[in-house]
């Protein structure tokens, strides 16, 4: 099966507090249907001091769910659903809106 976003892509936060907000997939979670975007959903933690970090509150990005997040259209840079088109024995992805291959 191949995965419609992945690490590295470019995304935009379609539902939530940071709707409208575009970054780059940092992790997927398959399992939970889960993504982390750089500089979406970011949470303070209070992190206690050990012998090697100090403490103190810490700012991080948390998961969202995928389904709060559509791929950037390379062609135009609106958010775009993702298709599956095979290429002999390659299955690439297509962005539905441009129909524009997204990796090859």
């Amino acid at each position: 099966m191949v995965a419609k976003i992945r690490k590295g892509d470019k995304v935009i936060v379609l539902a939530g507090k940071d709707r409208g907000a575009e970054g780059e997939v940092v992790s997927v979670f398959p399992s939970d249907d889960r993504v982390v975007v750089r500089g979406v959903n970011v949470v303070k933690k209070h992190q206690k001091q050990t012998q090697t970090q100090q403490g103190g509150i810490m700012s991080r990005e948390a998961p969202i769910h995928i389904s709060n997040v559509a791929l950037k259209d390379p062609k135009s840079g609106k958010p775009t659903r993702v298709g599956i088109k095979i290429d002999g024995d390659k299955k690439l992805r297509v962005a539905k809106a441009s129909g524009e291959v997204i990796d090859g």
